[in-house]
């Protein structure tokens, strides 16, 4: 059988065509993370046990944390401990998730971002030198592995595994080679607590907390105050949930500057140091109103 030569024209418009196909494919693959301002959402395992580094600086030592039967194991990569301020990718991820989830879209496990936006959503700046520091992140959160018996979605894996399983630069800008798009793969223990929802509410301005105490300290707070008037926790015990490498006594001073300053979003901390004792109090007044009301009726 003879064929006639196929046209240049129709062979550029088949490649187009079949690059469509294979861009359609992936956007198929991983859930497009397109939906503007998400309420931001946390995962509950993570804001209960101490899985990231409040300082920004290279920390590669690894890490053991035991407490009412469970146990969380961080080995950081020669990259360094995953940060809390890296986490920001995660909680992104997530919050995009469940936000599709609750306006009927089919979540996966592999989501696609734009770069610029994912930036501009956790307050990053959108330099040169932001999305160095956005691939240096992944980085972390990819090398990181954790060891756990802390079940997510009823289940438990019993393996290690990233914070992120991986990451893919998709997009490149031709005239600097700057990210444009990326595909990140969350981890299947992850997976199963967006899937599950077991996951909190922050404060719509939490990326803006610029400490890394601060931000653990609220997280801690957001898990165990919530909408509770009060919730108290020794100073011991707090010391160890942050996941501070401090000293207990210059954790002390740490967290009475910042019970001074009084900016944490939500909440007031109180220090009694005769008991040794955190309080932490809602500053919803509605909330102690809703707390007296009870208290009458009961």
């Amino acid at each position: 059988m003879h064929l006639l030569p196929t046209s240049p024209k129709l062979q550029y418009e088949e490649e187009k065509d079949s690059k469509n196909q294979e861009a359609h494919g992936r956007q198929l693959d991983a859930f497009v993370c397109d939906i503007i301002a998400p309420s931001i959402k946390d995962d509950i395992g993570g804001m209960e046990h101490p899985m990231f580094a409040i300082s920004s600086k290279p920390d590669t030592k690894i890490r053991r944390y035991h407490r009412n039967g469970v146990f969380v194991e961080i080995a950081p990569s020669a990259y360094g401990l995953a940060t809390i301020f890296d986490k920001d990718v995660l909680l992104y991820c997530i919050s995009q998730l469940l936000a599709g989830i609750n306006r009927g879209r089919k979540p996966t496990r592999t989501v696609r971002v734009t770069a610029h936006d994912l930036l501009t959503a956790t307050y990053r700046g959108t330099g040169g030198r932001s999305y160095q520091l956005l691939e240096i992140a992944l980085d972390r959160l990819a090398g990181t592995r954790i060891k756990t018996n802390l079940r997510t979605g009823g289940r438990r894996i019993r393996k290690g595994f990233g914070i992120i399983d991986t990451y893919q630069v998709i997009e490149k800008n031709p005239n600097d080679d700057t990210m444009i798009a990326l595909e990140i793969t969350l981890s299947q223990w992850m997976y199963n607590a967006v899937l599950s929802k077991e996951t909190l509410t922050l404060n719509p301005e939490y990326f803006q907390i610029g400490g890394g105490l601060e931000r653990r300290i609220y997280e801690i707070a957001r898990k165990h105050c919530g909408n509770q008037p009060t919730w108290k926790i020794s100073l011991q015990a707090l010391h160890e949930k942050s996941g501070s490498q401090a000293s207990l006594r210059e954790f002390r001073r740490m967290l009475q500057v910042i019970a001074e300053e009084n900016n944490l979003f939500d909440y007031q901390i109180n220090y009694n140091r005769e008991e040794n004792l955190v309080e932490f109090l809602n500053r919803d007044e509605d909330i102690h109103l809703q707390a007296s009301i009870k208290k009458l009726l009961s």
